[in-house]
């Protein structure tokens, strides 16, 4: 049976899907692929792109893995796949939170923690794969525990590896203490300098900023989130919410369920997502913003930009002083078509490379760009 993933551009039809309810299956399911000289790749939400949680040998549908088995003073031993939704659900009665988390709750660890996996609290904590101690890992047909201080070789390929090195059957994630309440400020700003500005000046533990069309052309936006009690707006704040954390965390939950019955969700995302250098990233968000038109974003898409600090997490490759500069197009009726959308991936990855910059690795660019495959094991 043919799949996609929610790029919804690559389908690929596995020879076979195991469905393992351990790390002792994981391995058996591992191995038997290697006999048979098939790849076996890991598949979590399957929130790909690009194909990467695809394959034409064995696809390992992780979810059977998912459970918190314990939460401690500052971590929690998770199944790979586990949402980030359940890993809250059992931390926060605790008062703890994972210190950054993707905007999008309904994604599994072990996914996130291959491709790093970055949010708006990633300026201060870096990424989700640079807060993890400890991980089980089945490479070489075996299952290996690793950290920082065992087998760091292995526990640095498989952080950002995107399964090529090792599937991840469990994580000890780091916790750090939950705010009950926060406060959420918009900032309007007047260009990408100006909002590369705010998000750097910004004293608060998260930030994160939108461009967005308008009658003028693009409009740019930060949100500013205060986790504190008596901390101030940041200077030009133009709205203010007071929220439950568990309800900021699970924000984008209402615009999902109406993406979804819209047809939105389910229609092709060509994404582009890529790491500028912080000195250039103004200039390239400019000039990428010139070229691009609402109908290039698509009805339902989505600019971000995400500054990031840079931990020691090599198979992301960043340059220094990272910004996370996202184009989530979506392939709306109407609007520019798929091979538009990556013909304009390609000259925005062209763009980026050329200062310095770096491609994350769960984005949509063209097919020659797609990774070729080898045994993920």
């Amino acid at each position: 049976m043919s799949m996609r993933d929610f790029g919804g551009i690559v389908e690929r039809s596995p020879a076979r899907t195991v469905r393992p309810a351990s790390a002792k299956e994981v391995v058996s399911a591992v191995r038997e692929a290697a006999a048979h000289g098939l790849d076996a790749v890991p598949r979590g939400a399957g929130h790909s792109a690009s194909g990467q949680s695809l394959t034409t040998g064995v696809s390992l549908d992780l979810r059977g893995l998912a459970g918190v088995r314990e939460v401690g003073e500052r971590h929690a031993a998770v199944g790979a796949g586990t949402t980030w939704r359940e890993v809250l659900a059992a931390t926060l009665p605790l008062g703890l939170t994972p210190p950054v988390l993707t905007d999008y709750l309904d994604l599994t660890v072990g996914g996130t923690l291959s491709s790093g996996g970055v949010g708006g609290t990633s300026r201060l904590h870096g990424t989700q794969a640079g807060n993890v101690l400890a991980l089980d890992v089945v490479a070489g047909g075996e299952l290996v525990p690793c950290s920082p201080t065992v087998r760091p070789d292995l526990f640095d390929a498989v952080r950002g590896g995107m399964g090529r090195y090792g599937v991840i059957t469990s994580a000890t994630l780091r916790l750090v203490p939950a705010p009950e309440r926060v406060l959420a400020c918009t900032v309007p700003c007047r260009d990408a300098s100006d909002l590369l500005r705010v998000l750097d000046e910004a004293r608060a533990e998260y930030v994160s900023g939108q461009v967005k069309p308008s009658e003028d052309g693009w409009a740019f936006e930060a949100k500013v989130v205060l986790y504190g009690d008596g901390d101030e707006p940041p200077p030009g704040t133009a709205e203010t919410e007071d929220l439950a954390y568990i309800d900021f965390a699970d924000r984008m939950r209402p615009d999902v369920e109406e993406l979804i019955a819209l047809g939105e969700w389910a229609r092709p995302h060509p994404w582009g997502t890529v790491f500028l250098p912080a000195p250039r990233a103004a200039a390239v968000i400019e000039s990428t913003l010139a070229g691009t038109t609402p109908a290039d974003l698509g009805l339902s898409g989505v600019i971000v930009v995400k500054p990031l600090r840079a931990d020691h997490v090599p198979m992301l490759a960043l340059p220094d002083d990272p910004i996370l500069f996202s184009v989530l197009r979506a392939a709306s009726p109407g609007c520019a078509t798929v091979p538009e959308m990556l013909a304009a991936n390609r000259a925005l990855l062209d763009r980026v490379r050329a200062v310095g910059g770096t491609r994350y690795p769960i984005d949509s660019v063209p097919a020659a760009e797609q990774p070729s495959g080898g045994r993920r094991s």
